[in-house]
């Protein structure tokens, strides 16, 4: 699945004050994605704060992505949850067109084991018509999905081509990238390490600051995979203030403050999520005026 190797960003979902979705600057945000470089774009994922948005709301962001895309990237589609049943009657259910693969998150809150975990994904891979890409992301889902899990799935079942891994540790991908097929994606979901898992072997990456600086961070994994280590780490080391500083107070509030200094959407959050603070809000707008 070599459209999926390079930088993929996970897209927000811009908000207008009125916290109604923004459809413009949705649009927006998706050419300055395409336009800066990104090999392809994820839909409806954790960043585009999929647990607040109405049935309603999703497929408008799913259908105003689809054709301001127009088929020029791959999209991906964020199909996942705690409940296998329900997932697997979204995927019967649901119009898949004009996407290339789901993401899907290793089930939250319910804590299963690691059978659990494989039965779980194994019940996805048999109702997919689609491949799939893993997500594991310890830090909200309380469960971790283990290599051996992941190596398990990978050579049970064809469909399921690549993982999420963010976990945020560095020997866990290794381990995936040393155990998983050749052909298996080990795909970066911690933006700060991402570089090093591309050196390591990894696929790339689904970001988060990528969807902020996209010409800049494509341009650092597309270095990494060419094994261009110190033009890589150049960049690696211009972006990763604004790393740490976009999720210092939650995602996608941070993100979402880069995208207002670049004049492309409000900085509206909703509900549990609030916005940056004022000395963070600075922050962020000083680096993205400052950045070259």
């Amino acid at each position: 699945m070599k459209q999926f190797i390079g930088t993929g960003v996970a897209l927000v979902t811009p908000f207008k004050k009125d916290f109604s979705v923004d459809v413009e600057a949705l649009r927006r945000i998706v050419d300055f994605n395409i336009h800066g470089g990104v090999e392809y774009l994820v839909v409806l994922g954790t960043t585009a704060e999929s647990a607040t948005l109405t049935a309603n709301e999703k497929e408008l962001v799913i259908k105003t992505i689809i054709e301001v895309n127009n088929n020029r990237v791959p999209l991906v589609l964020g199909v996942g949850g705690n409940n296998t049943m329900a997932i697997i009657e979204e995927l019967k259910s649901r119009d898949f067109s004009g996407f290339s693969a789901i993401l899907s998150v290793s089930p939250y809150y319910n804590k299963p084991t690691q059978e659990g975990i494989y039965q779980h994904f194994k019940a996805i891979s048999q109702a997919s018509t689609l491949p799939i890409i893993l997500y594991n992301v310890p830090g909200r889902t309380s469960s971790n999905m283990l290599p051996v899990t992941v190596v398990r799935l990978a050579n049970d079942f064809k469909n399921i081509i690549g993982i999420k891994e963010a976990a945020g540790d560095l020997v866990q991908a290794m381990k995936l990238i040393q155990n998983t097929p050749d052909d298996f994606l080990v795909i970066s979901g911690d933006d700060l390490i991402t570089l090093p898992m591309v050196l390591a072997g990894g696929a790339g990456v689904i970001s988060v600051i990528g969807e902020g600086f996209p010409v800049a961070f494509s341009e650092m994994v597309r270095l990494g995979l060419n094994k261009k280590v110190d033009l890589a780490y150049a960049i690696h080391y211009k972006l990763a203030d604004a790393i740490d500083m976009i999720f210092e107070q939650g995602n996608p509030s941070g993100i979402k403050e880069v995208f207002k200094s670049l004049g492309l959407a409000e900085n509206t959050v909703r509900l549990p999520l609030v916005n940056v603070n004022e000395d963070l809000a600075n922050r962020l707008h000083g680096f993205t005026k400052n950045f070259e």
